[in-house]
This record gives structure tokens, C-alpha cells and sequence, in this order.
């Protein structure tokens, strides 16, 4: 079976999250994905969050796929590698400052007359242009500049966070789909290769829904609202009796009916009132206590059980103990066994999405730091005895 991506070859110029993560995604369905690291310690991503024998989890599922090249951006010859890497590339994927990749003598007009239908994708905290391009930009900060941070958190607290590199994976996502658009336009014959420019901040804001004609037409300014979804009710998190939370989602016109009979309120069920949204929003404290009311005199095993009969969508909050545990993900093979150096076995996260043809696979977890590096030189065209020269040399690892 052949990977969908088995002809596309990438080359990884990143470090930690974004660019990392939207190559790992093109490597998990066959991409060629080289990763040029710094020689020394490579990626910092390799000692970051829990270690095992001195090499974090994190990383091995990161680069899962992908070829590790230790290389120095800094000689020379280090430069003239790269180069002939893309020559032949269909992708780079970077997400240094703006500018620095033109420092280094790769900027997009060198690029582009090596290969004219090479795509660079570019991810920054804000882009290529604008008057704070120059920034230093992660993606707390673009989480914050986006909005969500602003809407996320209980009414009167401070500004939340969720617990992952949201704005991170939200820019690997957008720079995955920006390659993959610019391959097809390759591919398909019409036309050359472009730059893909991926801010951090546009990538969290373009999933913040119908937040600006709001404040534009309406001078809404949307707020933070805890567990609930703001204008849209019944939709919330409940306390159930045994002390666990449970979603609810009530917020379509016949399952709100059906929610309402479960809980035994068809009055509120037939209220005209309350029969579309814009009557339910304007009093969702009302229905949410309602439903409070219910919830907290039943264990949530006993909710989820009389909400599912009556086909209305819920759910508990789920843990990664709960998640490892669950039928569900394991029949939907979303927790694959992985083997690290030394013999050891780790449960990873499976592929997304789920290709009925050509699905994703995962052939080896992250590479040792410069791994990879003679077989890549030598499909280059080098001999053993100019790898050994430029290793010699402090050009690769």
C-alpha cells in the first residue's frame, strides 16, 4: 500500500512545536521528512516535559517518521547542503524569526531559483509582514493576540489557558493545509512553488467563530463564560451527585425538547419561549439550573446512561488515564505500542485522519540526533570519505 505523501520529500528547518509538529504530520503519511538540527543537542523539544533515559516522550512522538540530519547552519559547506537538499524538495517547512532564514543565505529568491516549485512554509508568531513581524513570537502569545485567551476562563477570573500549546498546534495545522494546497497547485501543473506564510496569531483567531461581526455590527465584546457556550443554550458543564462533571449538549431545537423531557421539565420542553435558540440564550441561567438540578441528584454513570437513550449528546471529562482506558480509542486504533532505544514500549497517540485507502503508519519513533545524517549525505552524492572530512570539520554530526 502506498502512502498518499510517499513521493513528497520535506525538509524540517524548526525547532519545538509548530513547524515540528505540521512535518511530523506530513512524515506520518509517507513524506520523506529530513529534520536539519543543531549539532550538540539538536532540537530542544529532545529535553523537554518527562524524560525517559534522558530523552523526552514528547520528541520520540514529535519526530516519529522523520530522518534527523545534524548539521551546521552556521559553515559554509553546512549552507551548500541544505541547498542541495532542496533542490530536489518539494517543501521546507521553518519557523525561525522572520529574516533569519535570509540571514543564513536561504532566503526565498535563493530558494526558489534553485527550485522553482519548492513551497517554503513559513511559520511565525505574526507573519512575514506587518508592523510586528520582527517580534519574538510563541504561541502563548499568539493564543493571547488571537483572543482566545481573552474568552477563555470563569466570568470574573483571569484569562486561562488550556492546558496544551493550542496556538502552536493551531499554526501546524493551518501550515499543513497551506502545503498541501501549493503541492496541489504544483502538481496538478498549474503553477510554481509559493510561500506559505503562517502567523500564530491568525491561526487562533481564525477559529474564534463570529467574534468580530459581532463586536462590528453589535459592539458585543464576547466574555469568558466557564464551561458554557455563549449565545447557545442549553450547553454547558454539569456537577453530577458522585462529585464528576459531565457536558451537555441540549443546543439544537429537538434535542433540547428531548433534554428537557429526560430531566422531567415538559413544561420548559413545551414552553414557546423557549422553542429556538435565541429564546433559550436569553435565559440559559434558567435551563442551566434546571438541568443542574437533575444532574446533581443522579452518579454520572446513571446521567450519561439516560441521556444517551434519549439520544442527547454528553459526555464525561475525560483524563488521560480515561482516555487510555477507553474501548472507544482502542478500537479506533488511537493508541498505537511504540519501542524506544533500549527495548522499552510506550503507548503513543495514533494518526489523524483516518484515510479508508491510504492511512497514515508510523514506521520508527524520533531518531537519535544525527542518525540519519551519512545516508542522507550519501544520497546527496557524497563518498564516506567526504562525510568523514565534513564531520571532521564541525559541518555535520
Amino acid at each position: 500500500m502506498t502512502a498518499p505523501l510517499s513521493a513528497i520529500k520535506v525538509i524540517e528547518i524548526g525547532t519545538l512545536i509548530a513547524a515540528p509538529f505540521a512535518a511530523r504530520m506530513l512524515a506520518e503519511f509517507g513524506a520523506e521528512v529530513i529534520k536539519i538540527e543543531a549539532m550538540g543537542q539538536g532540537d530542544p523539544l529532545r529535553k523537554w516535559r518527562k524524560l525517559h533515559e534522558g530523552t523526552s516522550l514528547w520528541w520520540y512522538l514529535q519526530s516519529r517518521n522523520k530522518k534527523s540530519l545534524a548539521l551546521n547552519l552556521k559553515s559554509v559547506e553546512g549552507i551548500e547542503l541544505v541547498k542541495q537538499l532542496a533542490r530536489d524538495a518539494d517543501v521546507i517547512i521553518e519557523n525561525l524569526r522572520p529574516g533569519a532564514l535570509e540571514k543564513l543565505g536561504l532566503g526565498w529568491d535563493v530558494l526558489h531559483a534553485l527550485n522553482p516549485d519548492l513551497t517554503l512554509v513559513r511559520i511565525s508568531g505574526y507573519g512575514q509582514t506587518g508592523p510586528y513581524r520582527d517580534r519574538p513570537g510563541f504561541g502563548a502569545i499568539g493564543e493571547a493576540m488571537g483572543g482566545i485567551r481573552y474568552t477563555t476562563g470563569t466570568p470574573g477570573s483571569p484569562p486561562a489557558r488550556v492546558g496544551v500549546s493550542l496556538g502552536d498546534s493551531l499554526a501546524s495545522l493551518h501550515a499543513v493545509i497551506g502545503a498541501l494546497m501549493s503541492l496541489l497547485r504544483v502538481k496538478t501543473g498549474q503553477g510554481g512553488g509559493q510561500i506559505v506564510d503562517v502567523s500564530l496569531a491568525e491561526s487562533v483567531f481564525n477559529v474564534m467563530e463570529s467574534l468580530v461581526p459581532e463586536y462590528d455590527m453589535l459592539g458585543h465584546v464576547r466574555e469568558r463564560s466557564g464551561g458554557a457556550l455563549p449565545g447557545i443554550a442549553p450547553s454547558n458543564t454539569y456537577l453530577t451527585a458522585d462529585g464528576a462533571y459531565v457536558v451537555i449538549a441540549g443546543n439544537s431545537d429537538p434535542i433540547y425538547k428531548r433534554l428537557m423531557q429526560v430531566i422531567g421539565r415538559n413544561d420548559l420542553a413545551d414552553a414557546e419561549e423557549f422553542a429556538h435558540n435565541d429564546g433559550r440564550a436569553a435565559k440559559s441561567g434558567l435551563l442551566d439550573a434546571a438541568i443542574t438540578h437533575w444532574t446533581s441528584s443522579l452518579p454520572i454513570n446513571d446521567v450519561l446512561a439516560a441521556l444517551e437513550a434519549a439520544e442527547v449528546p454528553a459526555g464525561r471529562i475525560y483524563s488521560v488515564a480515561d482516555i487510555v482506558a477507553d474501548p472507544h480509542y482502542q478500537a479506533r486504533d488511537m493508541l498505537l505500542d511504540a519501542e524506544l532505544p533500549g527495548g522499552a514500549t510506550v503507548k503513543m497517540p495514533g494518526i489523524v485522519p483516518k484515510l479508508s485507502e491510504t492511512p497514515g503508519g508510523v514506521n520508527w519513533s524520533g531518531p537519535g540526533l544525527g542518525q540519519h545524517t551519512d545516508g542522507i549525505l550519501a544520497g546527496l552524492g557524497l563518498t564516506a570519505s567526504d562525510i568523514e572530512r565534513l564531520k571532521s570539520q564541525g559541518v555535520v554530526q
